[in-house]
């Protein structure tokens, strides 16, 4: 679903994301892990357009390379970023309202609002609060949400367990694992290296921007070079 060829993000004369290949294929989970400051979350923004990026970038084999983010989610991709970053004086509606906006009056926002709301019933009740008044976990669904609702085809995730609880962080994995089992697409950025590794199909590691190690879940869970760095104890 998702070709990517010689990424590279830039900041000034900072290189954060230094010319990488990755691939995506419909219907997988795809792991991007790597220590602070490694590219990950660079990646993800130079994929939606939110940051200039070099390479070629192509979605079901079209190049949106180049194209403004609302294009590109209007095509397909969806970004929930680190840290949430819900909408805090707004409504949990009103933030899924905005979720659904690209696509302006072709998109039955209200019935894929229903189907959520079914998904994340704590967020139908908390449907009139202010989204910055939910807990971290109750944030983190509805950043989901929200991206859920421009009906993506591949679905970016960026650290969805930060800051959370361990018990809300093993609800955040189990919906990954579903989304995935519902057809979903999903590219996850995540520092917990062991449990992204245990429902991810593939997964590449990042070091200083570019690709060290790439191979299936399996494969980089039983790695002795990714068990020293990402799986100790």
């Amino acid at each position: 679903m998702l070709t990517v060829r010689q990424l590279g993000v830039r900041y000034g004369q900072i290189e954060a994301v230094k010319g990488i290949d990755l691939a995506v294929a419909k219907g997988t989970i795809v792991a991007l892990l790597g220590a602070n400051g490694a590219g990950k979350s660079s990646t993800l923004l130079g994929l939606v357009g939110l940051v200039a990026a070099s390479g070629e970038i192509e979605l079901d084999g079209v190049s949106i390379a180049k194209a403004p983010p609302e294009e590109i989610s209007r095509r397909g991709l969806a970004l929930v970023p680190e840290g949430r970053r819900v909408f805090p004086s707004l409504t949990v509606a009103e933030n899924l309202l905005l979720g659904g906006a690209v696509h302006g009056d072709r998109h039955d926002t209200k019935a894929a609002e229903e189907k959520l709301l079914d998904r994340f019933p704590i967020l139908r009740e908390r449907y009139r609060q202010r989204a910055g008044l939910l807990s971290g976990g109750e944030q983190q669904m509805l950043a989901i949400a929200r991206a859920l609702m421009s009906g993506p085809k591949l679905l970016l995730l960026d650290e969805p367990s930060l800051g959370l609880a361990p018990q809300v962080v093993d609800s955040v994995f189990d919906l990954i694992a579903e989304l995935r089992e519902q057809g979903l697409t999903i590219l996850l950025v995540e520092q917990n290296a062991a449990q992204a590794l245990e429902i991810a199909d593939r997964g590449y590691v990042l070091v200083n921007g570019q690709i060290e190690i790439e191979g299936t879940g399996a494969e980089l869970a039983s790695s002795e070079r990714v068990k020293e760095a990402y799986l100790a104890a």
